[in-house]
């Protein structure tokens, strides 16, 4: 099967598994695991940040952060299909009892007029009645915005905007890494945009467990009382951390490797008749196509295109393909070939039997690919 759902897909190589079966260990809670210490160390210089804190995902370092920089009944401002407002759960809700505030964009990067439109929308009534808006979220790569970066001069003066405007301001960097390679822009930089922000081990890095939140010391210090209050803190976690540390060692440069082969998938989807590619060239390792000019549905297609050995996802009414580590040139040209046999055979099948019931319509498609 080739996995191009998500990067998430990644299996930790054979070297890393080395790695982590001989992590040094201790009580992560107490601060005691060397190995996460020196996981923290590296991020927090990485970062450019004085401290960091380790979590088993990303989710939990957004909800903590978002629950650091807020009180109930505030106001956070992210883009409108950011992964804090559209796949997490309405976390931020049930853990910070916060109202969120959608930020309006194209592909996921947005102006300092969105945000100042935003800020009017929150606060038109007087001052007695509004809620308080006090923290902005950004993410860098935007995952369904098809992977697309922010340039380090439109982040700084977005963020530097907020903070005019008393807002604090959170980094989703789950892929700040790609935006780091895409753009050949240090992570410091991006990461001094902004007072917190935190990077995923588990996507295109390839560790099977792992994310690291920084800021300053006194922030850190508050995040940690919220990580353990929501069940955070671990034990001998420098088995997880290990994976993680290889990972900035081994798997960064190698990103750029993704980005290529997303544009060699993209530029070759494009090739397919009726098959509309969003961005030809993405910025980074995700690539959104739409099939629904061919009067496809997308469910179908989907399920039709992984019993013959693809897997993909769904993001609204597009296709999601993402390249990681696990997918080489060769299993891209597979997909693309079994994209193109499917989107052909389906498409005559729609023509045919248009007013036949889905089962039967599976069937005449499930013939034809398999006596093709």
């Amino acid at each position: 099967m080739i996995l191009l759902t998500s990067d998430t897909e990644t299996k930790p190589t054979q070297a890393m598994r080395q790695a982590i079966a001989n992590a040094e260990v201790g009580d992560e809670q107490k601060g005691e695991d060397p190995t996460v210490n020196k996981l923290l160390e590296r991020v927090a210089d990485l970062l450019g940040k004085e401290a960091a804190l380790f979590f088993a995902c990303g989710t939990i370092c957004n909800f903590v952060s978002i629950k650091t920089h807020t009180r109930p009944a505030d106001v956070v401002l992210a883009e409108h299909m950011s992964h804090i407002i559209r796949a997490e759960c309405g976390g931020a809700a049930l853990s910070s009892g916060v109202l969120m505030e959608p930020i309006a964009s194209e592909r996921g990067i947005f102006t300092i007029d969105a945000v100042e439109q935003a800020l009017g929308r929150v606060t038109t009534a007087p001052y007695l009645y509004s809620a308080i808006p006090r923290l902005l979220c950004v993410e860098q790569s935007h995952n369904f915005a098809g992977g697309s970066v922010w340039q380090l001069p439109e982040l700084r003066e977005v963020c530097d905007f907020s903070r005019q405007k008393g807002l604090a301001t959170h980094m989703d960097g789950a892929r700040l890494l790609n935006a780091v390679v895409a753009t050949q822009t240090t992570a410091k930089d991006f990461a001094n945009c902004v007072d917190s922000v935190w990077i995923d081990f588990t996507k295109g890095l390839g560790a099977p467990m792992g994310a690291v939140l920084a800021g300053t010391r006194e922030f850190i210090s508050e995040a940690r009382r919220y990580k353990h209050m929501f069940g955070g803190a671990m034990r001998q976690a420098g088995i997880v951390a290990a994976g993680c540390l290889y990972a900035l060692d081994h798997h960064v440069e190698r990103l750029q490797e993704d980005h290529d082969s997303a544009s060699y998938l993209a530029r070759r989807l494009s090739e397919i008749e009726g098959v509309t590619v969003r961005d030809t060239k993405p910025d980074t390792n995700i690539v959104f196509f739409d099939v629904s000019k061919l009067g496809l549905n997308k469910g179908m297609f989907l399920t039709l295109l992984q019993e013959h050995g693809v897997k993909m996802g769904a993001v609204g009414q597009s296709i999601r393909a993402v390249t990681h580590l696990d997918v080489s040139r060769s299993d891209i040209d597979f997909a693309v070939d079994t994209v193109a046999k499917v989107t052909k055979f389906l498409g005559s099948a729609v023509i045919k039997a248009e007013r036949q019931d889905i089962y039967k319509l599976e069937n005449v498609v499930n013939f034809a690919i398999s006596s093709r």
